[in-house]
């Protein structure tokens, strides 16, 4: 899931931490659009294009590291059950992401670090549903570059318009389902898998709430881009780049799994 503390804060602690000293004689003086800006700009700081190659070298890792998650397992057929193996990357994704939304100077050395875990994660999982549903995880890899394209096309020409407003529905809605999640899981667990078998089924509640999901990780995208633009504005320092770039592929690794959830439900009976 996408990290919402992309802002200007992050920004400052990663200042702090000497990635980057504030210089007076190049503050900026007005606001870049809606929102706070930095009172510093760094003499090395973030842009585009290097975001964009932290985000293809995190790529790179996250898909090796998924290919060695594939061929780690041997899934029995029909068999969509959630593989042991797969808790591994998981949890070490998760810590990565916990310990960079606190302190977002360590993008640099735990995006990596995330990129194979959850890479690992999403190797053994692809391969469970693959086995179960022959080319679905071309199907979802497609869809997921497709939703991307289409997400960055509607933002560069501001037909999709990241506001304070949008930010705070995005965010807010990325939370609740967050906690949705959650207490299915404890419920499933203590209550039985059946309880909530609406979460797993093809029936048209389950079908609506991957769209939903599915909808919420694409709009995610947006709020990525609008914080990687307002930092390369603001002359974030460099090191943040790492900070975009990890933000972009938690979304997109949850783009994926969302879509890889909606397109099992709809070829199900």
């Amino acid at each position: 899931m996408s990290n919402p503390i992309l802002n200007e804060k992050a920004a400052a602690q990663a200042a702090k931490a000497g990635w980057a000293a504030p210089d007076p004689s190049t503050a900026v003086g007005a606001p870049i659009s809606d929102g706070p800006v930095s009172e510093w700009r760094s003499a090395n700081a973030m842009t585009v294009s290097g975001t964009a190659t932290a985000t293809g070298v995190l790529l790179v890792l996250l898909l090796a590291s998924a290919a060695f998650g594939w061929a780690s397992i041997s899934p029995t057929e029909g068999d969509t059950g959630f593989p042991t193996l797969a808790i591994v990357g998981i949890v070490v994704g998760f810590v990565c992401a916990i310990a960079v939304s606190f302190r977002p100077m360590l993008a640099r050395w735990l995006g990596p670090v995330y990129a194979l875990g959850e890479g690992f994660f999403l190797g053994v999982v692809s391969h469970a549903y693959d086995a179960a549903y022959d080319g679905i995880v071309v199907q979802a890899v497609g869809a997921t570059l497709a939703v991307f394209a289409t997400m960055l096309f509607l933002y560069r020409t501001r037909i999709i318009k990241v506001t304070a407003r949008f930010r705070r529905i995005v965010i807010s809605a990325t939370i609740g389902l967050g906690l949705f999640y959650m207490v299915s899981l404890l419920i499933g667990l203590f209550a039985g898998s059946d309880s909530v078998s609406f979460l797993h089924s093809g029936s048209p509640l389950g079908i609506l709430i991957s769209v939903a999901a599915a909808g919420l990780a694409a709009m995610m995208l947006a709020v990525d881009f609008d914080v990687i633009e307002k930092g390369v504005a603001a002359g974030w320092p460099k090191g943040m780049e790492w900070y975009g770039a990890f933000g972009l592929l938690t979304t997109l690794v949850w783009l994926y799994l969302e879509l890889l959830r909606l397109l099992a439900k709809l070829q199900r009976d």
